[in-house]
């Protein structure tokens, strides 16, 4: 697995005890709220683990950008078949499970700062990235919080489609957990609208009352510019949500999430 940069080591200058109170839970949970487009949402990569939910507006794009490759390259197989290019960066494996000649892996981690073995989003889509939109699918065990918030916004702004999954998100109910996610939804929601969300069922939800929180949360992004019709998720699963687990028990997003 990528070896992660625990979402607790994030928290030392503002995690306290005690527990976020639920208008605050609720108002980052209004935050995050998926929103439909005119873009319809299809799924790429395979039916369990790697496979994500993404708004059909691929035409056009330039590269995407995939850190933590672990065991399953079917999504970015399925970026390659429609002729994009693609980055892959993993330390802990020595090539992609899967070949491809649109495939240019490097054997390092993504990371806040340059080390040895790590290089930061911001170096690695400056040295590499073609002109155009680019497309960023991020599943790095918890690292996610230290890299993007160590990213410029027009890094990001690089991006059309971001896909994240969110690690550790029953630290939310910890007050310093609370601010980091707050810290990353202001600097994702500046530029993009989340378009889906899905649970992943290798944890069940948790909190308490009706305000509910997966550990483990896909996310994807699409930048508003590249949005013209915005109407709140009523409903979900997704038609094409699928378990990643088999055998686990699933569920659907808390309704919480959807107001």
């Amino acid at each position: 697995m990528y070896p992660a940069i625990r979402f607790n080591s994030l928290l030392q200058e503002s995690l306290s005890m005690g527990r976020t109170g639920e208008a605050a839970m609720a108002a980052l949970m209004r935050r995050l709220r998926p929103l439909a487009t005119e873009h319809p949402l299809l799924r790429c990569g395979g039916a369990g683990d790697g496979g994500y939910l993404i708004p059909d507006d691929l035409a056009g794009l330039a590269a995407l950008f995939s850190p933590g490759v672990a065991e399953t390259a079917d999504f970015e197989a399925d970026f390659a078949a429609r002729g994009i290019p693609c980055f892959l960066a993993d330390h802990s494996v020595d090539a992609p499970p899967i070949d491809s000649p649109l495939f240019r892996f490097e054997k390092k981690n993504l990371g806040p700062r340059t080390t040895d073995i790590d290089m930061t989003l911001d170096e690695w889509v400056g040295r590499l990235a073609p002109a155009g939109d680019l497309a960023l699918q991020m599943d790095i065990e918890g690292a996610e919080y230290a890299v993007l918030l160590a990213t410029s916004p027009a890094t990001l702004r690089r991006f059309r489609l971001i896909v994240i999954e969110l690690h550790g998100l029953h630290d939310l109910w910890r007050p310093g957990g609370l601010a980091v996610v707050n810290r990353l939804a202001d600097l994702l929601l500046a530029d993009f609208d989340v378009v889906h969300l899905h649970p992943n069922n290798c944890l069940p939800a948790q909190g308490q009352g009706d305000l509910l929180v997966p550990p483990v949360l896909e996310m994807t992004l699409l930048r508003k510019d590249r949005i013209r019709q915005r109407t709140p998720v009523q409903s979900l699963p997704h038609p094409l949500d699928r378990a990643n687990v088999p055998g686990f028990p699933d569920y659907p997003l808390p309704a919480c999430w959807l107001g």
